[in-house]
């Protein structure tokens, strides 16, 4: 066991179970499971009630889910780098998480803009504007967690610059459940995207 892992471990407290910053987390996530699934049901809904046509999501939302499992990946890498004070793969799969979440944003554009092509837009019917409000959604959900993800980045390469700084930054207990937050929010917007692609998927095939 390194010199950092011995001060990971008298520093850390034995839980963190009931930290604030979990319990934010946890009702976050519980909220926007709701919301989602509130939304999914009122499509499913308004579809019916109005005998309305399915929509046929644009093969882009497929390589959208691959780019996310992908964003899911590096922030496990992330993490993995961190407990393992890897300096140069930590800073690497930050990068990356960033990349790809960036590529995901501008994917969905394309998405939305093939979608635009096929004369779906968001005032077509109830179906195109809970597709465009569910997608919509999740899209700011995924903007919001970047700058999170750019301050980690920002204070790993301000801060790791010498040996003692950078067991300092690997040895923060805080930072430590900070990273792990935020990886579980990632995971949830993967899934939540995963969850959302296959629901729009299932009621085009279901006609």
């Amino acid at each position: 066991m390194n010199e950092s892992s011995k001060i990971k471990e008298v520093h850390a407290p034995p839980s963190f179970a009931f930290h604030p910053y979990n319990i934010l987390l946890l009702l976050s996530i519980v909220g926007l499971t709701a919301i989602f699934l509130s939304l999914s049901a009122a499509f499913v809904y308004n579809r019916v009630q109005n005998n309305l046509p399915p929509i046929r999501l644009p093969n882009i939302f497929i390589l959208n889910t691959l780019i996310l499992l992908g964003s899911s990946g590096t922030m496990w890498w992330a993490k993995k780098a961190y407990l393992a004070d890897n300096t140069g793969a930590y800073k690497q799969a930050l990068s990356a998480t960033i990349l790809l979440s960036l590529v995901f944003m501008t994917a969905q554009y394309f998405g939305w803009s093939q979608l635009f092509q096929q004369n779906i837009f968001i005032n077509s019917n109830n179906s195109a504007a809970y597709l465009y409000l569910i997608s919509g959604l999740h899209f700011l959900h995924v903007v919001a967690g970047l700058p999170f993800l750019g301050v980690f980045l920002w204070k790993a390469y301000q801060r790791m610059k010498e040996p003692v700084s950078v067991l300092v930054y690997f040895s923060d207990p805080e930072k430590r459940l900070r990273l792990r937050l935020l990886t579980v929010y990632w995971h949830f917007l993967d899934a939540l995207w995963i969850y959302l692609a296959l629901f729009f998927w299932i009621n085009y095939l279901v006609q």
